[in-house]
């Protein structure tokens, strides 16, 4: 987050420190490991991770770039056979970067084993220029994050040592024997790494944004609730509390799920190292689900947040422009969100499966357990316990639905493959639905688990939680009056909750993104500033505007006169 002081507009150094580094521990072996971490800790090299191309991003087994072993030189020779194959979108590629770790499909004594990763000098590392067979460059602007400059690279016969091959899990032996690793899924360990992490970053810029927009609901003041009274804070009105309070909410619940996926994440990765493979699919599925999750409701989050500011939130003053950019960007990033809710929902099948067998389940699939018997469920009550079940309870339901209707179109005689595509809509579904019951879950687990703060703070951290339980009951009523207990008749009392918990969270809203402690330079906005000050910070970014810095813009003489003196 300090960064985004710094840099507003993204970070060309981001990949060095979260994909560089990271693939080199997680699939370098000790040598490797030794010698590369520290000239790229200290910055001797700057890196990048190259592996998305023009024409593959999401399907890594179809990423074209070749790295051909030749044993009587020991080295690789890597080329890029096609337009598509260039390396396309890495950030700090295009002039920051003079290493990538590049993902290529690998050949040894004629065959294909798959993609490998190499570590691959592109420019010199005194005059910074592209090496032989190297070429490199900048993408273009973008949406957002245009200070990354995203770049792309080709190769042409480029010679690197057989070293150079990331061989902690894989390795290709002198005379061009290849050694398989034990699990074809350890070679995704960075793309994982990113996704969990992520789902911290992106709980961050929604906190900034939240932040910005909460601190001018305060402040703007707009019409008259009542007749003869002064006009009102935007924030008294009910309709800016929908748009504010649930994605004050959601920085919590994503944060608490992003420290609990970490730790998660550190045991895995520990238990890898002694060959332990079992915890790995669960942790898959959770990083893919939720980085889709958090990432596309933290983009309609801040697009929600811009809009509850009016016409002043689409000032880049505000920066919530800039900040959505950077948000939207990992909706496709590491992975499209649509195909990693499908990998998720494949994880979600396999474990339906095993319910209805009666098979042990993984902790973050063990409510299946007990749904897929069809145990009656119980009268709806508003509390967090029925509402954390109910949520459970549609995830379920749609994983049994999904599941059923794949299997009808296979009994039909429609392919598995072909029957897997015309589900694919329940099935993302079913993916989005459980990462939302995992999520409700874990905020509610968390708030009470929470023995260390005052019970004024515990109160109000509840009431967050129990206002992001019920708005997803809302947003979802089909989901929850189809596969929950939820009737019509329980609607308007929770309806009548919902709108409860905004007015209990309505005099804290200020104290609770104060207590976010985010600097004024980070937020990096007229709106948002600790002291209110929104009018006089506007119009001084006003005045900043190289236009207003002369009273006749040399425009007018060149253009405009001459148009009002034309007589057209």
């Amino acid at each position: 987050m300090l960064g985004s002081a710094i840099l507003k507009d993204g970070n060309p150094l981001t990949l060095h420190y979260v994909m560089f580094i990271p693939a080199i521990m997680g699939q370098g072996n000790v040598e490797q490991q030794g010698y590369w971490i520290s000239r790229a800790w200290s910055c001797n090299i700057i890196g990048t991770y190259a592996q998305t191309e023009l024409g593959h991003g999401t399907f890594i087994r179809g990423l074209e770039t070749t790295a051909t072993y030749d044993p009587e030189t020991k080295e690789f020779v890597l080329n890029s056979p096609t337009l598509t194959s260039y390396k396309w979108w890495p950030g700090g590629l295009g002039h920051t970067a003079n290493y990538a770790i590049v993902v290529a499909q690998l050949y040894t004594k004629g065959e294909c084993r798959g993609i490998h990763a190499f570590i691959v000098q592109l420019r010199d590392e005194n005059t910074h220029e592209p090496l032989p067979g190297i070429k490199i460059g900048e993408i273009g602007t973008k949406l957002g994050m245009n200070a990354t400059n995203n770049g792309f690279l080709g190769f042409e016969n480029v010679r690197i040592p057989r070293e150079h091959m990331l061989m902690k899990n894989s390795q290709v032996l002198e005379d061009g024997t290849y050694v398989k690793a034990p699990s074809d899924k350890l070679t995704y360990g960075t793309m994982m790494f990113v996704r969990v992490v992520l789902v911290r970053d992106i709980s961050n810029y929604l906190s900034k944004a939240v932040t910005i927009a909460i601190r001018y609901s305060a402040v703007r003041r707009q019409s008259q609730i009542k007749p003869d009274e002064p006009e009102s804070q935007i924030m008294d009105y009910v309709t800016q509390q929908y748009k504010l309070f649930p994605n004050l909410a959601a920085c919590f619940a994503f944060r608490m799920c992003a420290d609990w996926i970490w730790e998660m994440y550190n045991n895995v990765t520990a238990e890898l190292d002694q060959g332990e493979l079992e915890r790995l699919p669960e942790l898959h599925a959770l990083a893919c689900c939720l980085k889709a999750v958090a990432s596309s409701d933290g983009a309609t989050g801040i697009e929600q947040l811009r809009l509850a500011c009016g016409g002043h939130g689409y000032m880049d003053a505000s920066n919530l422009p800039a900040t959505y950019g950077l948000v939207t960007a990992t909706c496709t990033y590491e992975g499209e969100n649509t195909v990693l809710l499908l990998q998720t929902a494949r994880y979600l099948v396999k474990a339906w499966r095993q319910a209805i067998g009666g098979e042990p389940l993984p902790p973050t699939v063990g409510y299946l357990a007990v749904l897929s018997r069809g145990v009656k469920q119980r009268p709806w009550k508003n509390t967090l316990s029925c509402i954390v079940q109910a949520h459970q309870a549609v995830a379920a339901g749609k994983i049994r639905l999904a599941t059923e209707n794949m299997d009808r179109r296979i009994r039909s005689g429609t392919s598995p493959e072909d029957a897997w595509n015309k589900t694919s809509i329940e099935l993302a579904h079913c993916a989005e639905s459980h990462c939302r019951a995992f999520l409700v879950m874990r905020f509610v687990e968390n708030v009470r688990g929470l023995t260390s703060v005052s019970k004024q703070l515990r109160e109000v951290l509840m009431q967050l939680c129990e206002l992001y339980s019920i708005y997803w009951v809302l947003q979802r009523l089909g989901d929850f009056l189809r596969f929950s207990c939820l009737n019509n008749e329980d609607i308007p009392a929770l309806q009548a909750r919902f709108e409860e918990m905004l007015a209990a969270i309505r005099p804290n809203a200020v104290g609770i993104v104060d207590g976010f402690n985010i600097r004024d330079e980070i937020l990096a906005s007229a709106l948002g500033a600790y002291d209110g000050n929104v009018y006089q910070r506007l119009f001084d970014e006003a005045m900043k505007s190289p236009l207003n810095q002369e009273s006749v813009n040399q425009s007018f003489h060149k253009y405009l006169k001459p148009f009002l003196k034309s007589n057209l």
